[in-house]
């Protein structure tokens, strides 16, 4: 594995959580709270064990699955063409993880700042990525908008994610936008989300229905 930038940026959060999670073990309530409902209200809690390094661990997994997903690619010289931008988006990941256990944390010692704060943010700011992200990707197995249609022809990958990458930012805008109505906040990660996922799987057919009639 080649060490880069976003390696090493990756590496330090993951160490910046794990640091986190020991240092602040002996404040945490035997029982912490670790899960809210959709009005910002608490119903769900783990001890301290498991509710303070089940983030880190799942953010360590996740970065080390994205990480070798590419190793296993048929098409992993595509990859390899959009590799800073794919990592960039690993890190983004990471740093939302992070805020999140810090918000766990911070709420189990007293300052309680709604995850329907947090959530909306970081959401907001991955789809955005994620949108950054498809407009540089290449055709590939594990990466992007991956139907029958745009793995057939690199033309309707690359229109699926010219649209899909625009679609995805308008998506990260409306949930940063849940911030402002939290009430709703479900409502502005949600709906976006699904409208994407469906508009660009019809658009990928259509693209393709129209590359074999031409």
């Amino acid at each position: 594995m080649k060490i880069t930038k976003q390696l090493l940026v990756v590496i330090g959060l993951l160490l910046v959580a794990f640091v986190i999670s020991f240092y602040f073990y002996p404040r945490m309530p035997a029982q912490m709270a670790t899960h809210w409902n959709a009005k910002g209200q608490v119903d769900g809690y783990m001890g301290k064990d498991t509710g303070l390094f089940i983030t880190p661990c799942v953010m360590a997994g996740m970065a080390v699955i994205l990480y070798f997903i590419p190793y296993f690619d048929p098409l992993r010289r595509n990859i390899e063409r959009f590799r800073p931008h794919y990592e960039g988006f690993i890190v983004f990941m990471c740093v939302f993880m992070l805020a999140v256990q810090y918000q766990i944390i911070l709420w189990n010692l007293g300052i309680q700042i709604s995850p329907n704060v947090v959530l909306p943010v970081g959401i907001g700011l991955l789809f955005f990525y994620c949108g950054i992200l498809c407009e540089r990707a290449k055709r590939n197995w594990f990466i992007g908008i991956r139907t029958p249609w745009t793995l057939s022809s690199d033309r309707v990958w690359a229109r699926t994610h010219r649209v899909g990458g625009k679609l995805f930012k308008v998506a990260g805008i409306a949930a940063l936008v849940g911030v402002v109505f939290q009430k709703y906040v479900l409502f502005f990660l949600l709906v976006p989300t699904v409208v994407v996922a469906v508009f660009t799987i019809v658009y990928s057919f259509v693209i393709y229905q129209q590359e074999k009639q031409g």
